[in-house]
């Protein structure tokens, strides 16, 4: 018997995507762009010098950019030791939901709602709706913006009124902003608990609850919860528990999946992921899947077109790295990948259309140009179950 541990990286693509032009995103590489900005000398806030990542691309981080794109990986030149190669995304998105279900086997069967470019962008009907469930005269934001920037510009206002912040992005999403003390946390997830399935019914992939604290100074906390349409059909997840094996989420995996064919589930920060993922390898089971998203890449550094501080995550992500890496067992693999782009160099705030990573540390050789669906049916047959979804094994 062997384990299975998925690693998502959140955001980093690493270009080459076929229908990038499709998105606005030909030239988008979030990996590639951040290596060459840092042995440019661009990325220097809270760190120097070219890209350290000894440990990924031990196991052929480098090399996955490169047979993804053919783009310049200054630092990451290693021989791999790993398993290899960079997957292609079929499904008709960008989004969190897209990748992590087509990760695990599923291409998302139908096409996202999206909200117009308008100030205001949402339907009267919905407006109306949001008021009712939060008890308000009123919503503000209504248009798109990052999460950041709206919560900076509207908070006071919120305070003031106790209208919910509400806001989108070119990905198919509903988010609501507010202060977990004037507003309060748990009237803020009842809220996006009460539309969600009205949103669900438009097609919209998630409705995010984003809290935030502070006075003057705003900080989102870890409190976050995403409320996903459920999954249409068995993914990854079903299909491990449907064998028996023990299913667990690390960060916003159980929300992206509702649940779905997961046991257990922790949050918090990206610290306290790893050291969730350092408990997963010292207490899993065989035969079962650790799913672990770290969200930080995107929401606090590709987001904000942070450069340095995307560098500065990947880096400490690394050093981490040989510590949970000795905790693996004889006969454990774990993957390595991403769910999309967000290229820190790019215009606008949003995700970019790209090729990910597929780098492997419990096998060796190169896997080449695989989908993201082949994620799925390599980890069945390492856990020596039955193939969910139309994906083939790279093993």
């Amino acid at each position: 018997m062997s384990r299975a541990f998925l690693i998502v990286l959140d955001s980093l693509g690493c270009g080459g995507a076929p229908d990038a032009a499709d998105f606005g995103d030909a030239g988008a590489n979030t990996l590639a762009h951040i290596a060459q900005a840092c042995a440019e000398g661009r990325a220097e806030e809270g760190r120097t010098g070219p890209l350290r990542l000894p440990n990924l691309d031990g196991l052929g981080l480098g090399a996955a950019v490169r047979l993804a794109s053919g783009a310049e990986t200054p630092g990451l030149s290693a021989e791999p030791a790993g398993l290899w190669g960079a997957a292609t995304e079929v499904s008709p998105g960008k989004d969190t939901p897209s990748g992590h279900w087509e990760l695990a086997g599923l291409p998302v069967p139908w096409d996202w709602h999206y909200f117009p470019e308008t100030d205001p962008c949402f339907p009267p009907e919905l407006v109306e709706l949001v008021k009712r469930e939060a008890g308000t005269d009123g919503i503000l934001g209504n248009r798109h913006s990052s999460g950041t920037l709206i919560i900076e510009e509207e908070a006071d206002a919120h305070i003031r009124t106790g209208w919910p912040i509400c806001y989108t992005s070119v990905d198919s999403v509903f988010q609501i902003a507010a202060h977990e003390e004037h507003f309060g946390l748990q009237r803020l997830l009842d809220l996006c608990a009460a539309i969600a399935p009205t949103l669900h019914e438009m097609r919209v992939g998630r409705v995010i609850a984003r809290p935030f604290v502070g006075d003057g100074v705003w900080m989102r906390t870890a409190n976050r919860k995403d409320f996903a349409i459920m999954p249409p059909a068995d993914t990854l997840c079903d299909a491990v528990a449907g064998a028996g094996g023990r299913v667990h989420a690390i960060g916003k995996i159980g929300d992206i999946f509702s649940m779905r064919g997961i046991d257990t589930v922790v949050k918090g920060s990206d610290e306290d992921l790893m050291r969730h993922l350092g408990e997963a390898l010292r207490d899993m089971p065989d035969g079962s899947l650790t799913f672990a998203n770290f969200v930080e890449f995107d929401s606090v550094y590709g987001h904000r077109r942070d450069v340095s501080g995307y560098a500065r995550h990947l880096e400490w992500f690394d050093a981490c790295l040989p510590a949970i890496l000795d905790g693996l067992r004889d006969g454990d693999l774990m993957i390595f990948t991403a769910d999309h782009g967000n290229d820190p160099t790019w215009r606008g705030s949003d995700h970019t259309r790209e090729r990910v990573p597929v780098v492997c540390a419990g096998a060796t050789g190169q896997a080449g140009q695989v989908g993201f669906v082949d994620v799925a049916a390599t980890i069945c047959a390492h856990l020596d179950i039955p193939t969910v979804g139309p994906g083939r094994s790279f093993l």
